[in-house]
Order: structure tokens, then C-alpha cells, then sequence
């Protein structure tokens, strides 16, 4: 059986994740991530979600638009934003897998105990993907540090990404 559910169709037999994060902005670590899971999923959800206690650098229609351009031949990964829980979000547009990215032992904590609320609550199952040895510096928090002093990043975004300066 196969339904449309936002802009993603799924199938009993697909197998869809969603990848939440604030992606502000969108690096070659996130871009490794993606490229990863396509691997192992037939559908990536990239899903922005909206955080209103942080203050965001891009703005998220930026966000939707730079991360869409960048991937606009690949069908099946899709952008959207959502401002609920995650595993409500992965239910609305039928995903049965979260994918995350193992960066340290410190992240590896939050996202088990996350991983294990989510499957309790939800029944989604989490898959995390440890961060490429090489990218274990690259972090949104420090590229956006980088981008108020004006620094180039270009060495921390995917070749191709079009920056949507405010």
C-alpha cells in the first residue's frame, strides 16, 4: 500500500527516516550523515525543526530553501520543517526510523536516552551513525561563530550550497 503523506510518499516496504535537527546551517557533517543513510533507508526526511528559545542565524524558509537547492536531484531525500515532537513528525509523514549523528561519548548519552523515550512513546526506532573521524570538529554552533566574524566556511558546507545570507 503506498500513500502520500506532506511531500513524502511512503510504502509499507520503504523504508523512511527522518534526520530532525536545526541544520543553522547545514555542513558537511550533516551532508556526510545524509549520504550515509541513504545507504541503509530508501527515503530521508530532512526535517528542520523549529526551536523558538534558540536564536538562529538563518532563518528557517532559508534553511528549507539551502538544503533543498542542495539536494534537488536526489529523490529521495526531502525538507520540511515541523514544530512538534519528532516522533510525531516521523509518524505524520511515515517514517518508521530517526537517524543521528554520533559526533562523542557525550552525545552518545543524550541520544540513547532520547532513542529510548522515542521507542517507548512512538514504537520509532533511533539509528545513530558515528561522525567521520575527519569531521568530528565540524558543528553548526562553530560555523555560525565563524560567519558573525565574517570568516570563510566554505571548507565546513557542502561544495554546491548556496548560502542564503539575511
Amino acid at each position: 500500500m503506498i500513500s502520500v503523506k506532506g511531500d513524502v510518499q511512503t510504502s509499507d516496504n520503504l523504508r523512511v527516516a527522518v534526520f530532525p535537527g536545526t541544520f543553522d546551517p547545514f555542513t558537511i557533517g550533516h551532508e556526510s550523515l545524509v549520504r550515509r543513510g541513504l545507504l541503509l533507508m530508501d527515503r530521508l526526511v530532512i526535517a528542520i525543526g523549529v526551536n523558538e528559545s534558540k536564536k538562529s542565524y538563518f532563518s528557517i524558509e532559508q534553511r528549507i530553501e539551502m538544503i533543498r537547492e542542495l539536494y534537488k536531484d536526489e529523490p529521495r531525500v526531502s525538507v520540511q520543517s515541523y514544530n512538534t515532537l519528532t516522533i510525531e513528525f516521523a509518524q505524520k509523514v511515515g517514517a518508521r526510523y530517526i537517524l543521528r549523528g554520533i559526533r562523542s561519548v557525550i552525545d552518545f548519552e543524550y541520544e540513547k536516552t532520547i532513542a529510548d523515550m522515542n521507542r517507548t512513546i512512538s514504537g520509532i526506532e533511533t539509528f545513530v551513525l558515528f561522525t567521520e573521524p575527519a569531521l568530528t570538529h565540524v558543528s553548526s554552533s562553530n560555523v555560525r561563530e565563524l560567519l558573525r566574524y565574517g570568516s570563510d566556511i566554505s571548507s565546513f558546507i557542502p561544495k554546491g550550497m548556496k548560502l542564503k545570507i539575511k
